[in-house]
């Protein structure tokens, strides 16, 4: 099993910013990719950004410009920087991640418990 550790969320006013980070422990070989989701209430989960082990990033159209996703392979961290925050990206921040417990071996994902972001005035 491999446990999501989130940390970061919190109350901030729009235009502010808020780094989360994301700390995966287990039996890990590799996380590929890993990244955040987000989930406000009566919507669907969507896409934040993702990172693979080699550096490649994915982000969701509304973020892009604002939000960058970066990763410690050796600490199995994931981070997100968030700026000019708006009040449409409260939501519960989730970690994603896929990992793998040898080489070649199966992959499976895991979901964190989320930390929550409120962006209001």
């Amino acid at each position: 099993q491999v446990q999501l550790q989130e940390f970061g969320g919190g109350l901030v006013q729009p235009g502010g910013s808020l780094r989360l980070s994301c700390a995966a422990s287990g039996n890990i070989f590799s996380i590929n990719p890993m990244g955040w989701y987000r989930q406000a209430p009566e919507k669907q989960r969507e896409l934040v950004a993702t990172v693979t082990v080699g550096g490649s990033t994915n982000y969701a159209d509304t973020v892009k410009g604002r939000f960058t996703i970066s990763r410690d392979n050796a600490k199995n961290t994931v981070y997100l920087q968030m700026n000019s925050l708006k009040p449409e990206d409260t939501a519960a921040y989730i970690c994603y991640a896929v990992t793998r417990t040898k080489l070649s071996g199966p992959a499976y994902a895991y979901w964190g418990l989320g930390t929550q972001v409120t962006v209001s005035s």
